[in-house]
């Protein structure tokens, strides 16, 4: 009898279905809330990495990359849409079950493991860059908490980034539902804008006052910069678009389903605006100053003295989990402060296929035959161009450590 009471036990998954979602939110969840939960998942630590890929491509190159993946995703996304309507998946994984079995599913559910770890342990690099500085190529640039009282022991990044993960991170994570979070983020969103508004402010102040960079309209390679430092910039722009693992959830939740494709289309342009301003804006204030985490730049040491300061059911199982997947973003957070390396590996594995060669894959299996030859041919497009740049940036990074 115990054996079979430990067996159920472990069938329990750790988050309900999405149908039970459906059925418990007879209200719904509201468009703008699921816009505001898809925002924040590409804007998040997207939008810091922006200005230093627009550096790498030149301005023109670097929003025609900009709205080239934000379309493709967008196409990607239909496609995951079509499939769940047709088909009884709810989820990503079972979509993935549909077309290729358990393999299938099992490559999605490593896919979102680390693609969520990589992007929490990027959020937890962000904040400790803000909060208490970094030090990159002899220059150290002091965080907000050291500027205001001072180098101090409980100020260092060990012990800041801990008091983020235990009183701010493990409460947000804990809560049983994705519509929970639309206040958090709402407020996300609107920090973002108003950072957006900050960089464009002092940017125009810069222009006014003759102090801005030299922009580049064109990749610059007369300086070292071959075509192929310009792939590397394809996986930092992905992983600030990538938001495919939230859409079942989201659209779960929504009082009507079909309010999804909504949802996207209003989300990528909202993104398109906030990455062309800060891309614009960051590397006119900057220039070829710019780093990996543009916050980094807003310290004393810089012409302006404006700084920005920054489910399902509670189970044993569920909070014994989250606090150790947490343990893990800490430690790596404190071992490789540099969210360029992160940025440059999610987006070159996990994160470019769980946006374009799984969707793509997914068109081409066509298990309901609901795809036309025009969506097979874009799959294949969208396959072959995922594979080329990310393997081509991946070697172009080994080849330059």
């Amino acid at each position: 009898m115990k054996q079979t009471e430990t067996g159920a036990s472990e069938l329990i998954p750790l988050l309900p279905d999405v149908d039970s979602l459906e059925c418990q939110s007879s209200r719904g969840a509201s468009v703008s809330g699921a816009v505001f939960n898809i925002c924040t998942t590409m804007v998040g630590a997207g939008i810091m990495s922006i200005p230093a890929s627009v550096k790498v491509l030149g301005i023109i190159p670097g929003f025609v990359v900009i709205f080239m993946i934000a379309f493709l995703v967008e196409v990607t996304v239909e496609f995951l849409l079509r499939y769940t309507q047709s088909g009884k998946a709810t989820t990503y994984a079972g979509l993935m079950a549909e077309s290729f079995g358990s393999f299938g599913s099992l490559s999605v559910q490593i896919c979102v493991m680390v693609t969520n770890l990589g992007c929490l342990i990027i959020y937890l690099i962000i904040i400790g860059d803000v909060l208490c500085g970094i030090q990159t190529g002899g220059t150290l640039h002091l965080g907000l908490l050291q500027e205001w009282f001072g180098i101090q022991w409980w100020n260092s990044r060990a012990y800041v980034i801990l008091f983020v993960v235990l009183f701010v991170v493990l409460p947000l994570v804990l809560l049983p539902h994705m519509n929970s979070l639309r206040h958090t983020s709402a407020i996300s969103i609107l920090l973002a804008v108003l950072f957006i508004a900050i960089s464009s402010a002092m940017a125009i102040y810069a222009l006014w006052k003759g102090k801005t960079q030299k922009l580049r309209l064109l990749p610059d390679f007369a300086n070292q910069v071959s075509i192929f430092d310009l792939f590397t910039t394809v996986p930092v722009l992905v992983t600030g678009f990538g938001f495919h693992v939230n859409i079942h959830p989201i659209r779960g939740e929504l009082g009507r389903p079909s309010d999804m494709s909504s949802a996207v289309r209003i989300s990528l342009a909202v993104c398109i605006a906030i990455y062309f301003s800060i891309g614009f804006f960051g590397y006119l204030l900057f220039g070829d100053s710019i780093m990996a985490d543009m916050l980094v730049n807003f310290d004393q040491n810089s012409d302006s003295a404006v700084g920005q300061p920054v489910l399902a059911r509670d189970t044993p199982r569920f909070a014994i989990l989250t606090c150790a997947l947490l343990a893990v973003t800490y430690i790596f957070a404190i071992a490789i402060p540099n969210i360029w390396y992160f940025f440059q590996f999610l987006g070159s594995t996990t994160v470019v296929s769980l946006s374009f060669i799984f969707p793509g894959a997914i068109v081409l299996r066509d298990v309901h035959g609901i795809s036309t030859r025009k969506d097979k041919i874009m799959a294949i497009l969208v396959i072959i161009l995922a594979i080329v740049t990310s393997m081509i940036a991946i070697t172009t990074n080994l080849w330059s450590s």
